[in-house]
């Protein structure tokens, strides 16, 4: 069944953000909010695995909510180099805690590259109880750890990404003891492996239970 979206905007630190949400029709299980890849190469909330994990976390009972950073198609404002970024994650964890009264539900940050590695600078501001990073450009944006702010964390990367080696990625998973799940002959946008990002996360949720 395609899902009820609500699109609206919400006041950002630079400007109006462009967001897109959705509510699970069963039993409310939390907020997850997915960022996009960089602004500056083409990454939106549209993007395919944002996408994916938008409703994989709907189809868990997360109320599911991306949004188009700063700068971004009718977002406002300009791109600031991962720093305004960060804040505006926060905004929008607030204002739709706010506006749904869901301060007391549990708070999933999800994100995919240059999303992934900003959801892990939010993380020391909002401390998620789960944080779901796909191929995250932590090296790039000089992400510090995020294992004291989040006790549930799972990584996803392929071993032959081109744009985010995976040796950075675990290079800074290995030292906080946060494993990270390899998907073999995966390149940087997962062309071909959609299903099994979406299964990763499935399972993590129904079965291992390590970030639900």
């Amino acid at each position: 069944m395609r899902p009820n979206l609500q699109k609206f905007f919400i006041d950002g630190p630079a400007g109006k953000l462009e967001t897109v949400l959705a509510e699970p029709e069963s039993d409310q299980r939390g907020l997850a909010i997915i960022a996009h890849p960089h602004p500056l190469y083409g990454g939106t909330m549209d993007n395919k695995i944002v996408h994916t994990m938008f409703n994989t976390l709907l189809e868990l009972g997360f109320i599911s909510v991306k949004f188009n950073f700063r700068g971004v198609k009718k977002s406002e404002g300009a791109h600031d180099y991962g720093i305004g970024e960060i804040d505006d994650v926060v905004t929008v964890v607030e204002t739709v805690r706010d506006q749904f009264t869901i301060q007391s539900e549990p708070l999933l940050l999800a994100g995919f590259s240059f999303g992934g590695a900003i959801q892990a600078h939010a993380t020391q501001r909002l401390n998620p109880r789960n944080l779901v990073l796909v191929a995250p450009s932590v090296a790039n944006l000089n992400a510090l750890p995020v294992a004291q702010y989040c006790k549930n964390t799972l990584i996803i990367q392929g071993d032959q990404d081109e744009v985010v080696p995976m040796q950075s990625v675990l290079a800074w998973a290995a030292p906080q003891s946060i494993p990270v799940v390899v998907v073999p002959g995966a390149v940087h946008f997962f062309h071909g492996n959609l299903l099994i990002i979406r299964r990763i996360v499935l399972d993590a949720c129904r079965n291992g239970k390590r970030i639900c």
